[in-house]
């Protein structure tokens, strides 16, 4: 657990949806994926069943897992309240999020409900709990577009940028097949002066622009790979090659893997890759490329530091 600001200075640790524990407690994590998500842009393919989410759970331990970040945000079907039962059956860490995603994600009815106050909603599911009696959230994440920042971006990365100097929590970002990694940093890290190693940029496996892995790396924030599937086999070829050049430039502390399944087609438990893809065919595969040490580096090590924070204690609506 953190300490208080009367004990002394906070102590860096991970938000689970069980508590805080020491970023060395995380082990093999799966840095971005979900158990859990509901969308209209996926009709027909929720991950809304608990028990199919507890047996991909037990999938992914049985392949050595011990973590799963579920980057699902507000509004898209978190179940958070099914969130400890199931790291408690499973064994697993779970750490769940805030935030907001694309508008395409929301009901116009939502949307004007939770904008006025969006950072205090961030804020509040960070220190209080989910819905006010659930778990803690552990991560704020939020959204750009394709190769661009609307004004609804703008708005929730306003919003995530309050809540993340209110409580110190990671700021994860879904970039829109991997586009815009520089905007995004542009208004977080410049506009908005959240510290580079609080962001966390999603998909950039998905556009192979080394040029601007290795910018966005430079710059210090933490890069995910995430979502290794018959989905993105067009991009998937080149992971090595990127993360050999950027391992070889010295940003290996920078990396993180996940898994991203984001339907219930692709589930291992329903045929597809699922998370137990990410410690088994993928892995595999990185390690032939990159060696064994630096993978479990990317799985351990990486992903404990970038969603640690120094939690402040900062009650619902200060910011």
């Amino acid at each position: 657990m953190n300490r208080t600001p009367a004990d002394g200075p906070a102590v860096p640790a991970v938000r689970t949806v069980l508590g805080d524990i020491a970023p060395a407690g995380l082990g093999i994590c799966d840095a971005h994926d979900h158990l859990f998500l509901r969308s209209p842009q996926l009709p027909g393919q929720e991950l809304d069943d608990a028990e199919a989410a507890a047996a991909e759970l037990s999938a992914f331990r049985a392949a050595g897992g011990a973590a799963v970040i579920q980057w699902t945000p507000y509004g898209m079907g978190r179940r958070a309240t099914e969130l400890p039962r199931l790291a408690r059956e499973s064994g697993v860490r779970i750490v769940a999020a805030t935030g907001l995603h694309q508008a395409a994600h929301y009901s116009p009815e939502v949307l004007a409900r939770v904008r006025p106050d969006l950072a205090g909603l961030f804020v509040a599911e960070l220190t209080e709990g989910i819905g006010g009696t659930g778990p803690r959230a552990g991560m704020i994440k939020v959204a750009g577009g394709f190769h661009g920042l609307d004004r609804h971006a703008r708005h929730t990365m306003t919003a995530a940028a309050e809540a993340q100097r209110a409580t110190g929590a990671a700021i994860g970002v879904h970039l829109e097949l991997g586009t815009g990694a520089l905007d995004v940093l542009d208004l977080l890290c410049g506009t908005l002066a959240v510290p580079p190693d609080r962001v966390i940029l999603g998909h950039l496996n998905r556009s192979p622009d080394l040029v601007v892995q290795r910018t966005a790396a430079e710059a210090g924030a933490y890069l995910a790979f995430d979502g290794p599937s018959r989905a993105h086999h067009a991009t998937d070829w080149r992971l090595p090659e990127a993360l050999a050049t950027l391992a070889d430039a010295g940003f290996g502390d920078r990396i993180l893997l996940g898994g991203d399944t984001t339907t219930a087609g692709a589930r291992s438990v329903n045929g597809g890759p699922g998370m137990p893809y990410l410690l088994r065919r993928h892995r595999e595969r990185l390690e032939l490329a990159l060696g064994a040490d630096l993978v479990t580096q990317f799985l351990t090590a990486n992903p404990a530091r970038a969603f640690a924070a120094d939690w402040a204690r900062a009650p619902r609506g200060s910011r």
